[in-house]
């Protein structure tokens, strides 16, 4: 028995990193056409054909660390009530078209100027938009004094502007993250889309049921590009209906389905799509099948681009180990391991397999040799792991332009933090990833041509440690990695073949999120000790970046650590908002300095400016004066 435990054990350490290879592309496949590095299919039958030639039973993450990689959650998620950004992330005024309108007027805060991320406030300027969630109490049916909670989603339209008529004009009876475009409201709820007219009283236009999940959304150049993910129906896996508008199913056709030319392991179709915000018609889709492993979606004014894991052949990966370790094994054992990679089973009957193979052999060995085994097995398999972790787990990215054509599909080692890690420059895709589990972590950033195919790398920086926050900005690349103490990288990417290190900045803690304030100012928003910690970085000398200042709140956590949609900048007034679990805060940065301008004791989960009055949102809306710091206004949302 404990020859068995020890050899799933030592299974157990051969899976901590991997899952499947791509297996060879199947003889005789009939004539396809391809674009980019993907292929699509002619028919329901080929699709099936393609399902049984690659193993879809181990894309899943098996139960080791793959999500240790997100510090800020799922940050795919987006900010809140924020404003738009100039190319270095910089705060950018936003004139509106009307003299009699606001001319200034913050826009949530998104990776790229330009394209709209959804969240749970927008505003046009006049009106504030807030999705909330929140519970009301009712008696219970059956009389008496006791009370229970019953959740009431809305979405409250505020007349903001001026801050002196602030008040509720309307509520809509739905909830979720929303995006503004010209007078129509669209609320991505839990599975339903919903388009409100807001021009006047809130009226409902359109609604989109869907029948698979929501990854991810933006709004560019008025067309919404969604992004949402199904589970393949094996039986029946074309044409996919991955959603219904106004009753009317929407279908995409086995034609319209990719895959990567080289076969991966799938369970999933990723399905964008570009909607009409007005109609909520979907005007054109592609799907490519992919992984169900951790997603992120990044958009650039030129491409779409989602990644998803990729795991190795574990039965392979052990072969290739006995191969190197011929001593270990008679070659009965290696042969017999061989000839498993060959057998017409699923890969999860193939590590059965395995183990009982392996079993088998120490259960032949007496007590010294197994002790002797034990030691010799567990050393070499974590020597090996190490030298081949790169091919464990990898990344796999799918390139979509914006008139929905797949244009390229490329896999670089590791895993990513959240859509920060990539980043589109000059023709070029910068990506960073983490490599390996904790005690055996790395860090990888890859340059990336137009067919995704690497052109350049900097490997094996900030080792044991993994990545907590990137930004990439022009030329450059910052990014934070964290153990025990925060190392601030600089990187060089001027030339993309040649990326480099320029400095290093090591101090206490770290930072989940990067933001430009000037081109040599970038502030940092993490973690010391158990307090949310607050860092400039005077980045003027790239070669020796500095901490010019620092400041910790009295606060465990704020939502800019999950979502950079919760942050403000207004670069004006050279002020920037941040919530907290007790209250919101307001900071100066003027002449390189943090300052503390403006606490607020109430419920905040975001800021937005209009002219220069700032409003602070939670259960209720308060508004300051951004140039004396007196209350204008407040309202309370619970009423």
């Amino acid at each position: 028995m404990r020859q068995i435990i020890f050899i799933g054990a030592v299974i157990a350490i051969l899976i901590s990193g991997c899952a499947q290879e791509v297996p060879e592309k199947p003889p005789g496949e009939p004539p396809i056409s391809e674009t980019g590095n993907f292929s699509s299919f002619k028919s329901a039958e080929e699709v099936k054909e393609y399902l049984q030639s690659v193993d879809f039973s181990g894309t899943g993450y098996w139960g080791f660390d793959i999500g240790v990689g997100r510090a800020m959650g799922e940050i795919a998620v987006e900010e809140a009530a924020i404003e738009v950004t100039d190319s270095l992330g910089a705060p950018a005024e936003v004139p509106k078209a009307l003299p009699s309108e606001p001319s200034r007027v913050s826009e949530t805060t998104v990776q790229v100027v330009g394209i709209d991320e959804p969240d749970i406030v927008k505003t046009d300027g006049k009106n504030i938009y807030y999705s909330k969630k929140w519970y009301r109490f009712y008696s219970v049916v059956w009389g008496g004094d006791e009370k229970y909670p019953s959740y009431k989603p809305e979405t409250a339209v505020i007349k903001a502007f001026p801050p002196e008529e602030l008040e509720i004009e309307d509520e809509i009876d739905k909830s979720g993250e929303l995006l503004l475009s010209n007078d129509m409201l669209v609320i991505f709820s839990y599975d339903r889309i919903y388009g409100y007219d807001v021009s006047g009283k809130p009226e409902k236009v359109w609604s989109i049921d869907l029948n698979g999940s929501i990854v991810t959304s933006r709004l560019y150049n008025d067309k919404i590009y969604l992004v949402t993910r199904n589970y393949i129906d094996y039986y029946e896996p074309c044409p996919i209906r991955p959603l219904t508008v106004n009753s009317e199913p929407f279908v995409i056709s086995c034609q319209r389905i990719f895959h990567p030319v080289q076969p991966v392991p799938v369970d999933v179709t990723y399905n964008v799509m570009v909607l009409n915000p007005e109609t909520g018609e979907v005007e054109d889709a592609v799907s490519f099948m992919g992984s169900s492993g951790s997603s992120v979606v990044y958009m650039s004014k030129n491409a779409i681009y989602i990644t998803y894991s990729q795991y190795a052949d574990i039965v392979k990966f052990t072969y290739n180990f006995l191969l190197e370790n011929t001593d270990l094994f008679p070659a009965e054992v290696i042969e017999k391991v061989k000839k498993l990679l060959d057998y017409d089973i699923s890969n999860r009957a193939k590590q059965v397999e395995l183990q009982i193979i392996l079993d088998q052999y120490t259960a032949s060995l007496d007590r010294d040799e197994m002790l002797k085994f034990r030691n010799e097995m567990n050393n070499r398999m974590n020597d090996y792991r190490e030298e081949h972790k790169r091919d464990l787990e990898r990344t796999g990215i799918a390139k979509i332009d914006l008139e929905l054509n797949l244009k390229a599909s490329g896999e670089v080692p590791g895993r990513v933090l959240n859509q920060f890690s990539l980043d589109e420059y000059n023709g070029y895709l910068r990506i960073a990833t983490t490599v390996g589990r904790w005690s055996e972590a790395t860090n990888d950033l890859y340059v990336l041509d137009e067919d995704l195919s690497a052109v350049g790398s900097i490997k094996d920086f900030g080792k044991e440690e993994r990545i907590y926050a990137v930004r990439f900005i022009g030329d450059k690349g910052y990014i934070v990695t964290f153990r025990e103490i925060d190392p601030f990288f600089v990187m060089d990417l001027s030339d993309p073949e040649n990326p480099a290190i320029k400095g290093e900045l090591k101090i206490p803690g770290y930072s989940s999120y990067l933001h430009p304030i000037t081109t040599d100012l970038i502030l940092g928003i993490g973690k010391e000790d158990q307090n949310v910690k607050i860092s400039l970085f005077d980045v003027s000398d790239a070669e020796k970046p500095e901490e010019i200042d620092k400041y910790e709140l009295d606060e465990y956590w704020s939502d800019v650590l999950n979502t950079h949609h919760a942050f403000l900048l207004d670069s004006k007034h050279e002020i920037f908002f941040l919530p907290g679990g007790k209250g919101g805060y307001i900071f100066s940065y003027k002449n390189g300095e943090l300052r503390l301008e403006k606490a607020v004791s109430t419920s905040a989960l975001r800021a937005i400016y209009i002219e220069d009055y700032l409003y602070i949102i939670g259960n209720e809306v308060v508004v300051f004066d951004e140039n004396t710091w007196e209350k204008v206004n407040e309202l309370d949302l619970n009423t």
